[in-house]
């Protein structure tokens, strides 16, 4: 079996935190507000812009459309979090990583011109090069699978996101280990047409069209366009340019409904995604002044599309999803973020030592990533006519097909290196939701899956595996009263095992094992005051087995030793994964909105997490001891695990003016963290403060908006086990990958 290498495109033609409450208070304040009073409705902002008002709890519910039943979002018995389209436009947000702090317990790494990377409750991954990732975090787009894709996660013209934290094991299984983040379109609604565009800081331009028909009573069309280009944070003091870290992001979509008949239904969407951002992230100064020769780029061109068929009789539906995408993708960075001539007239020129102190290299990775689904599913709705509301039920077959292959280019490597990733996904799945009394009601889901595997490279290793899961959950539901709803959740994910690609890894490390998990829950969702308080909180805990942890052996480019074994740099990495024995996590979830007055709206979300490793021993962490007989591990037991903060906390407040003007102002705050599992550097923790001004007058909107007014330095990627800067002969020091500064922009829509 050769190497089935893909064609790829021309390159250039790629289209110190506050302290909050301790754990006894927290836990304490979410029984209090279970027994004080009661709950139920839903955030769902108000159709103008300038309204603030109350609502009622059987209006405008926000749907889960992600759930197999697609319940409302305070009518299920789990943690999901929805931003709607007022809150993603409110944050300036063009990609999902700006709006993921929004979400409680919810993170994510860069590493890339994007924080593509996602962490939901301290589980997720943190970068990809070589190696093939079976993802944590499943991410959605119009029924179209982006998972590990999330770099071209646009927002324009988005309806909500939602954000589920958990195992979702009954709906997604494989692809959803620590949760689910479904992006969900606008739908076509009757004759609209619409242009925005916006200015910001860094010579940041905004621009999205919009035209949307309902042609007659049974065809309807939505397509729109957006874009968004930055020359990025960065200067690039070596070659005198601003904008090697820029942003240039365009995408398109379509969406088609069509109601064949009174039974029978059609729809579509379509994407194309066009990602052409640069990379030049990492100063051996940690500021924004860069010294790259060479800077790298991220790059991704997506298209995909989705079609679903719908037959509907009395009760019973039967819904047919197809999906496809098809992504090229171009990662590449300047290794040494460097320039020859750095060492001219300075203690580390070669003409003083007798040697070269430095090092230039380049690394660029091309990986063409297509997937298929095919999903079957005949649900039962409820009967009104039944006792209780009835029984639902849904019974469904899914199947999916993937195929990622690398190239891989690199300075030292005397070939380009190649892989193939092919997996195959087979599942029968159900719910079943009995309604036992009036108050009382238990779901219970199941899915069975098979995954099958391979892989092979242009080194000639071959490898497949074959394994079968099962997870699901079974929630009890307590409708305390029309208000208020309690529950109990217990549910089980799953992620397949997974392939080494180093030929230094000995043979009982080319492969590792499938990870599991056990999610327990309970919480409390409702509306007090005619609907004007809004809450949902839970407590949760979360047992991890076999963790696929990411570790990497740093050798010296000069005789190949590791750095724990008296290597030095400039340094060489190889990544793999390894499964420690496990990890246990508890936390806390607060989500509330106030709306008692009519001329303000306020908001908090509130998220504690205490995550540690089971047992973990290392010995390619940093201060692990290689010299010593026998070589000594770095003992992880009891660590937290890494991206992984205690505490984020979001607050918020809407006031209105008058009949025109609104003011937003929001402070958000996260706590320190682990970087790696591979060293003990952490992310300061960090403060910052946004506002936004608006008038709305007829069809006009103008916003003037600040994104981290105090200017923060947030770091969102960093490394703390190598050397990469000559002037001080590659001493090991920590760097760091800096999120956005203080943005000031303006921006304007009209609509027809």
């Amino acid at each position: 079996m050769g190497i089935r290498f893909f064609s790829f495109k021309p390159e250039k033609t790629f289209l110190n935190c506050t302290t909050l409450p301790g754990w006894s208070s927290v836990i304490a304040g979410l029984l209090a507000i279970g027994f004080s009073g009661s709950v139920l409705a839903n955030e769902q902002t108000s159709s103008g812009m300038l309204s603030i008002e109350k609502e009622s709890a059987d209006d405008g519910k926000l749907i889960v459309t992600a759930d197999l039943l697609n319940e409302s979002q305070l009518g299920l018995a789990a943690s999901v979090s929805i931003i709607d389209e007022e809150k993603i436009r409110k944050n300036n947000a063009t990609h999902l990583s700006e709006i993921l702090n929004l979400a409680p317990n919810v993170n994510f790494s860069s590493g890339a011109s994007r924080g593509r990377f996602i962490q939901i409750r301290g589980v997720g991954e943190r970068s990809e090069f070589v190696e093939p990732i079976n993802y944590s975090v499943g991410v959605i787009v119009d029924g179209i699978d982006l998972t590990g894709l999330a770099g071209g996660a646009l927002l324009f013209d988005t309806q909500q996101v939602e954000i589920l934290r958990g195992p979702q094991g009954t709906v997604y299984g494989a692809n959803a280990l620590a949760g689910l983040i479904n992006i969900v379109s606008a739908a076509p609604q009757e004759s609209l047409l619409k242009v925005s565009a916006g200015f910001e800081s860094y010579n940041g331009q905004s621009f999205m069209l919009v035209k949307s028909e309902q042609v007659n009573e049974a065809f309807g069309y939505r397509i729109s366009y957006g874009n968004y280009r930055s020359d990025g944070y960065v200067e690039n003091v070596t070659l005198n340019r601003d904008d090697t870290n820029n942003f240039d992001e365009q995408g398109a979509k379509l969406n088609l409904s069509y109601k064949i008949n009174s039974d029978f239904s059609l729809s579509g969407n379509f994407i194309w995604i066009d990602v052409d951002n640069g990379y030049d992230a990492f100063s051996l100064d940690n500021n924004r002044q860069t010294y790259s020769d060479e800077p790298g780029y991220d790059r991704q061109e997506t298209l995909g599309a989705s079609v679903v068929a719908k037959f509907d009789k009395n009760e019973y539906s039967l819904e047919t999803t197809f999906a496809f995408v098809d992504s090229d993708l171009a990662y590449a960075y300047d290794e040494d973020w460097s320039y020859p001539g750095i060492c001219d007239n300075t203690p580390c020129d070669s003409n003083s030592w007798g040697f070269d102190w430095w090092y230039s290299s380049f690394d660029k990775y091309l990986r063409n990533n297509d997937n298929w689904s095919l999903d079957f599913r005949l649900i039962n709705h409820e009967s009104e006519e039944a006792e209780n509301g009835g029984d639902r039920w849904v019974l469904g077959a899914y199947f999916r097909d993937q195929s990622v292959s690398l190239i891989r280019t690199y300075t030292f490597n005397i070939n380009d290196f190649g892989n193939n990733y092919d997996t195959r996904n087979s599942a029968l799945y159900g719910q079943y939701d009995k309604a036992i009394s009036s108050d009382w009601t238990i779901s219970g889901g199941l899915r069975f899956e098979k995954i099958g595997a391979d892989y092979f490279d242009s080194e000639g290793y071959f490898s497949a595996l074959n394994e079968s899961f099962w997870g699901g959950k079974l929630a009890v539901e307590y409708q305390a009263s029309t208000q208020m709803m309690t529950y109990g959740l217990i549910s089980r994910g799953y992620k397949g095992g997974g392939f080494n690609t180093s030929q230094m890894l000995p043979e009982n490390q080319r492969a590792y094992d499938a990870e599991l998990m056990w999610n327990y829950e309970i919480g409390l969702k409702g509306y007090w005051s005619e609907n004007a308080i809004t809450l949902q909180s839970s407590l949760f805990y979360q047992d991890r087995d076999d963790i696929q942890s990411k570790q990497s052996y740093v050798t010296s480019l000069a005789d190949g030793q590791t750095l724990q074994d008296g290597g030095s740099c400039p340094c060489n990495f190889t990544d793999y994964f390894l499964n420690a024995k496990g990890a246990k996590t508890y936390g806390a979830e607060i989500e509330i909105s106030w709306r008692e007055l009519s001329w303000a709206h306020y908001y908090a979300s509130i998220a504690l997490l205490d995550s540690k490793f089971d047992s973990l021993q290392s010995f390619t962490h940093v201060e692990a001891d290689l010299n010593a007989e026998p070589p000594v591990a770095f003992d992880l037991t009891g660590r937290q695990l890494a991206h992984a903060p205690e505490s984020q906390w979001v607050v918020g407040a809407d006031f209105l003016l008058d009949d025109w003007w609104t003011l937003n102002f929001q402070f958000e705050s996260k706590d320190d963290f682990y970087l790696s599992d591979r060293h003990q550097v952490r992310a300061d923790n960090y403060n910052i403060y946004h506002i936004t001004l608006a008038y709305q007058a007829d069809s006009w909107q103008l916003e003037v908006f600040a994104r981290n007014l105090g200017n923060e330095n947030i770091v969102t990627r960093g490394f703390g086990s190598f050397g990469n800067d000559p002037r001080k002969f590659y001493e090991l020091e920590p760097y760091f990958q800096l999120g956005t500064p203080k943005i000031l922009g303006l921006r304007a829509a009209y609509q027809w």
